[in-house]
């Protein structure tokens, strides 16, 4: 996996030995089942389907850059935010 990139993409019929914690992993599917790939993240011990149907390698990618941008500030906080009416 490219650090560059962010992501690791898994062509059929490849395998890895191990994926870090936190990586974005796309799956090809087989062209048979309609092509595309399977977007996830690896967690502990699992790993978490990001989106419930297979998308292309644009979708996908467009989909975790946004992910990304909102998870870089969302601990963030404005001491002198108020309400307005």
């Amino acid at each position: 996996m490219g650090k560059d990139r962010g992501y690791d993409v898994v062509y059929r019929d490849e395998t890895r030995e191990y994926i870090p914690v936190g990586s974005w992993v796309f799956f090809q599917r087989l062209k048979e089942y309609g092509g595309g790939y399977w977007l996830g993240r690896v967690g502990e011990n699992c790993f978490t389907l990001e989106i419930e149907r297979p998308v292309s390698l644009r979708e996908g990618i467009a989909y975790m850059q946004g992910v990304n941008n909102i998870e870089k500030d969302y601990l963030k906080f404005d001491d002198d935010f108020q309400l307005t009416e």
